[in-house]
């Protein structure tokens, strides 16, 4: 759910950032999968780990979040950017780029956030 969630927030500020902003496809895409990765980590934290939250303050972990993500990113813009470059019809419908990448990238955002980020609450079981 929150992955669905996140591949909607990513696609609407796309689409804003290149239909109303200007911006570019890749941009565009740096400005969505930031806003995507603070929807997923909002989600994240007090749904899907809400157990194990920790004690960090919440600034903090989404600082952690993004960094931690950074594999996950890496992948997931690859993925879309290879794409939109290599094919002109993912360039015209980039929600298309989007998905994959966002599926090319999942894994390793949960099991990275899962490890890294919202790890267990010392003394408590994961």
């Amino acid at each position: 759910m929150v992955g669905t969630i996140g591949f909607l927030v990513d696609t609407a500020v796309l689409y804003a950032a290149i239909g109303l902003a200007g911006a570019g496809l890749y941009a565009g895409r740096a400005l969505s999968y930031l806003a995507a990765a603070t929807t997923t980590w909002a989600l994240n934290r007090h749904w899907t780990f809400r157990h194990r939250r920790g004690s960090a303050h919440p600034a903090r972990q989404w600082i952690a979040f993004l960094v931690v993500n950074l594999f996950g990113f890496a992948s997931n813009y690859g993925t879309y950017a290879a794409l939109v470059s290599l094919s002109p019809f993912c360039a015209q419908h980039p929600v298309i780029g989007v998905a994959a990448g966002a599926v090319a990238g999942m894994a390793w955002n949960f099991s990275l956030s899962r490890r890294f980020v919202f790890s267990p609450r010392p003394g408590r079981g994961s």
